[in-house]
């Protein structure tokens, strides 16, 4: 990120390449739209580039995780506020065939790793990451005591760092 402040191409390139599709992957995940995907996939990057000082130090990738899923977050919201015009069914969609076909690949990779999970890390994920509500909410809606929420989501990400790693690397 240092190199990125120095508006250097080649870093910013190589973060793309690391992290696109862990983006893309948790935006698709978020919001079942693969163009809505795409749109908060480059929000995201356009982020890194114009602001590189918003990322201070620690964990890049929790970091651009929470940034992904803060941008999703916004897109579902302003989706419940106003009513969106739907694609008739009959567009053909052959121009985005390919690129529908790769996003999927990536948001099936993030929910067969979920999938994988125990039930409660898996819920606690899913509600808190991709529902957005708090950990405190999570531990109303569950009953379960507010530390036992946030030790089953701790070790359900690193479960699913450790199944993502390979294809987020690759």
């Amino acid at each position: 990120m240092a190199r990125i402040r120095e508006r250097d191409v080649a870093a910013f390139d190589a973060i793309y390449d690391d992290y696109n599709r862990l983006v893309h992957g948790i935006a698709l995940q978020m919001l079942e739209d693969a163009m809505a995907a795409e749109d908060v996939t480059q929000t995201v990057f356009l982020k890194i580039w114009d602001t590189p000082e918003s990322f201070v130090r620690g964990n890049f990738g929790a970091w651009i995780s929470r940034v992904t899923r803060n941008r999703a977050l916004d897109v579902l919201r302003s989706r419940a506020t106003r009513a969106e015009r739907e694609i008739p069914a009959d567009v053909p969609l052959d121009d985005v065939l390919e690129d529908t076909v790769f996003a999927r690949l990536d948001g099936e990779q993030v929910r067969a790793a979920l999938s994988a999970l125990p039930v409660e890390q898996r819920s606690a994920i899913e509600l808190g990451f991709f529902g957005g509500i708090t950990h405190e909410e999570i531990a109303r809606r569950t009953g379960a005591p507010l530390g036992t929420i946030k030790t089953r989501i701790r070790i359900g990400l690193r479960k699913l760092r450790a199944m993502l790693a390979p294809s987020v690397q690759s």
